[in-house]
């Protein structure tokens, strides 16, 4: 005799979830067994391919800067990050598929070693705060800017017409000069006149001597045969084509008293302009923050933020990159942290640290 068995709805949508869970599981498991996990474990061109198929954060490329470890899946991809006193900082965004975060971050997350996530997507620390219980906090901005509608229309850019029509009237040139080190005396010149003397800033921007420097760009501005400033830019890729670039390299002449970044800047965007390259991206803004906290923020980390851009720039130039970034009108995005204590103050002053900013 058979005999039926009826599930309320409610009943029943309990198992359907209980099922997909386990499914999820399932298919989670599977696919580590089929996975070579380890650290540093691809090869230097394995790495280079996933760069150019999912390095599409404006930092990925930076990540081939000295002191970097990778933790690697095959057939996924890999995390980024530096070791410093105990904690591991990741930098930038996983670089793989997008529905790959999940599985990769929970094979890295494994080891319950102490981590903290640095200039990451809102997508991305949102999967960090809803999928792993991790606080993700704004610390600052990146600009965005749709190179195929940009131009020099606008009361913001007052600034960069003014600039550039100066660097005509002195007869400024600029070109693009790749493949040769001309940087080095201006460089110690201009170091000795920033906020941050000791060296220069890494990590957080790669080293302008970084081995690995494929597909970068660079250009230069000259008053007569004087070095007046260079801007060196990065890739941005996405299925193996260059997306974007990014200025993560900039040194200049204090002798052009109207600045040479905003004309050289110009000139370097209607170049990538010419060769239908969709964006460019200005990089980080850091501490600047939304006034409006979210659910997923540390309070006092957010306030320390604000603090920081407001009193902050005896130690760095928070306020004066912001301004000199705002003027060419790009789109401004959130990038976020992320760490499991709610006032993480260890992890800041050593991603400071590591960064050479203290």
């Amino acid at each position: 005799m058979e005999s039926t068995i009826r599930l309320s709805t409610a009943h029943a949508q309990v198992l359907e979830k209980q099922h997909a869970r386990a499914a999820h599981l399932d298919a989670q498991k599977a696919k580590a067994r089929l996975r070579e996990i380890g650290i540093d474990m691809f090869s230097f061109d394995e790495r280079v391919g996933y760069l150019k198929k999912y390095g599409n954060h404006c930092l990925s490329f930076s990540a081939f800067q000295p002191n970097m470890h990778f933790f690697d899946i095959s057939g996924i991809g890999y995390i980024a990050y530096r070791k410093k006193w105990g904690t591991r900082f990741v930098l930038a965004d996983p670089v793989c598929h997008v529905n790959d975060r999940e599985f990769l971050v929970g094979e890295f997350l494994k080891d319950r070693a102490n981590t903290a996530f640095i200039q990451i997507s809102e997508s991305f620390a949102e999967l960090l705060h809803d999928k792993f219980g991790l606080y993700a906090t704004q610390f600052g901005i990146e600009s965005v800017i749709d190179l195929k509608n940009w131009n020099l229309k606008g009361k913001k850019k007052q600034v960069l017409r003014t600039s550039i029509n100066k660097a005509q009237k002195d007869g400024v040139r600029f070109m693009e000069m790749n493949g040769q080190n001309i940087d080095d005396e201006l460089s110690r010149e201009w170091i000795r006149t920033r906020k941050v003397r000791r060296k220069e800033v890494v990590f957080l921007i790669r080293p302008r001597d970084q081995e690995f420097q494929e597909g970068t760009r660079r250009f230069y501005a000259f008053l007569d045969d004087e070095l007046l400033g260079f801007i060196h830019f990065d890739p941005i890729y996405e299925d193996g084509r260059i997306v974007a670039y990014v200025p993560n390299i900039s040194r200049f002449s204090p002798k052009f008293k109207q600045g040479i970044f905003y004309p050289l800047m110009v000139h370097a965007m209607e170049t990538f302009q010419s060769e239908g390259v969709p964006y460019l991206y200005l990089g980080l803004s850091p501490m600047v923050a939304a006034d409006e906290d979210m659910p997923c923020e540390s309070g006092i980390l957010k306030w320390m933020v604000r603090l920081l851009y407001k009193y902050g720039n005896i130690l760095y130039s928070f306020k004066g990159l912001h301004f000199t970034k705002s003027r060419f009108a790009g789109v401004e995005v959130k990038t976020f942290c992320a760490h499991r204590e709610w006032l993480p103050a260890k992890s800041m002053l050593t991603v400071f640290r590591i960064s050479n900013i203290i």
